[in-house]
């Protein structure tokens, strides 16, 4: 996830990505995501067992902030918000 600029990236794991992002949208989760006002989600990735995600998350966030960016272009160039496509 990203902020309105795309300046911030944020990565974490969700057994439910619509009811995740949404609470990021609504401010209902303190803490980085609100401070820095993420709440755009230009990327993501289904798994079917947590502990896989959960590794994915940890690979993902051990790369650099080019890698990240490079895997977000590689699927959304535009930096599109994702939410808005698949779950409004």
């Amino acid at each position: 996830m990203t902020n309105k600029y795309n300046k911030v990236l944020y990565t974490g794991v969700t057994s439910n990505l619509f009811k995740r992002v949404n609470e990021h949208k609504e401010k209902l989760v303190g803490g980085f995501t609100s401070q820095y006002n993420v709440t755009k989600l230009v990327y993501y990735e289904e798994f079917a067992t947590m502990p896989e995600a959960i590794a994915r998350e940890k690979q993902i966030k051990g790369g650099s902030r080019q890698k990240k960016i490079d895997l977000i272009n590689s699927k959304n160039p535009e930096w599109k918000d994702l939410y808005d496509e698949f779950f409004a």
